[in-house]
């Protein structure tokens, strides 16, 4: 692997504007954003086809999270094909490979235990299809439109998780779980077309010709440790992982706060929104509003952000404060747009999209991990005081990311 030569240079402040004008990028966006809506979709209504089979909460659980903890492990073990292999077909292919699963989840009887095995399956080689994708808005979009790629990114995922949340529930309401799920694989069907028809063939990334002598398990696990030996990546994935993991095993026990609070039914899926709402206007306002030096420096005040508010828990506040909370952590959650920049110029030219994959698995995996943890928290010292202890882990990772920010 080589590094990259030259850094993402200047302090131009780039627009929504100037991003959505790169048809490519445009293409991406659009298909990921209804590729995510389609995946929300599919997760919470595949939850409650299996509730309905099993009356099991666990199992019901098991099939939320089970999108999420193989991804870790698809991106050691494949995450340097996302460089070896054309990224239209692997894009095009992933959105199919999404598709075909709905599809058998919705048409075919099967037990529990294949159904579940069919997800796993699919989530661990999401990470080669989302790298790929990845790689290219690195490629295509330079300096702060790159960072501000990200950010729509984010922001259409934010939105798309809303709007799957909703319509899981009402296309289960008025179509039964079966045909929901038909409905998702109808979606991820469109974005495979799309992609194929209407991105153009691209090259494989330059890591190519340079690993092929290993074989794909091997240079995905030689890549994943030079990856990671490298102190500054490892401390800039690590600063990505860790604070949403914290406010994911928050998020985890917002159902079990309302309930113990006694709030009014359906109140516990308005606290759940809050979050998404809060990131979508903090990644909005601090993208367009402020420049990328600025950004930058606002890292660790952004994750104070997100910790501080979960740590008022602690007082089991009512409905209202709770909304406002959760809503001022969502906010925090733009601190990863001062991230962007350091982390790709920090990537080695030749496996970006390796390192994009591996970014995006591990923080979905320890985002699947944090419920699990403080829920086995939440036994002993109860919801609100397990919430706040996630606030509280948050803000120790505020302090150690501004101790090797100032470093010399």
């Amino acid at each position: 692997m080589t590094t990259t030569a030259e850094p993402v240079q200047g302090d131009h402040h780039a627009t929504y504007r100037e991003v959505l004008a790169e048809p490519r990028f445009r293409l991406l966006f659009t298909t990921r954003t209804l590729a995510v809506t389609a995946d929300s979709l599919r997760i919470t209504t595949f939850s409650v086809l299996v509730f309905t089979a099993t009356g099991s909460a666990l199992f019901s659980a098991l099939a939320f999270g089970i999108s999420f903890l193989p991804q870790l492990f698809g991106s050691l073990l494949l995450g340097s094909l996302a460089d070896r292999l054309p990224p239209r077909a692997l894009i095009a292919g992933g959105y199919a490979l999404e598709g075909a699963a709905a599809a058998l989840l919705a048409l075919v009887r099967m037990p529990i235990a294949a159904s579940l095995g069919v997800v796993a399956l699919i989530a661990f080689a999401t990470p080669l299809f989302g790298g790929a994708s990845s790689r290219l808005v690195a490629q295509w979009l330079e300096g702060d439109a790159y960072v501000l790629g990200r950010s729509l990114n984010n922001i259409g995922s934010s939105g798309a998780q809303l709007l799957g949340l909703a319509l899981g529930g009402a296309a289960v309401a008025v179509l039964g779980a079966h045909r929901a799920l038909a409905v998702s694989a109808a979606v991820y069907l469109g974005c495979a077309l799309a992609v194929r028809l209407r991105l153009p063939p691209l090259a494989p990334g330059a890591s190519d010709g340079a690993q092929g002598d290993g074989g794909a398990v091997r240079a995905s696990l030689r890549g994943a440790d030079l990856l990671l030996r490298g102190r500054t990546v490892r401390r800039l994935m690590l600063a990505q992982w860790l604070p949403s993991a914290f406010v994911a095993g928050a998020e985890g026990l917002i159902v079990a706060y309302a309930g113990g609070r006694r709030f009014a039914p359906g109140w516990y899926a308005v606290l759940m929104g809050c979050l998404p709402v809060g990131m979508l206007v903090g990644d909005l306002l601090v993208g367009r509003l402020l420049r990328p030096a600025t950004r930058e420096r606002l890292v660790v005040p952004l994750v104070v952000l997100m910790g501080m508010p979960l740590v008022g828990f602690a007082a089991e506040p009512g409905v209202g404060v709770s909304c406002g909370l959760l809503l001022l952590c969502g906010f925090g959650f733009a601190y990863g747009l001062g991230l962007q920049r350091p982390f790709l110029d920090a990537l080695p030219q030749d496996g970006q999209g390796q390192a994009f994959g591996l970014l995006g698995s591990g923080n979905m995996t320890l985002q699947g991990v944090g419920p699990v943890c403080f829920g086995s928290v939440a036994e002993g010292i109860g919801t609100g005081g397990a919430i706040a202890l996630a606030g509280g882990a948050a803000l120790l990772t505020a302090g150690w990311i501004l101790r090797w920010r100032t470093d010399p």
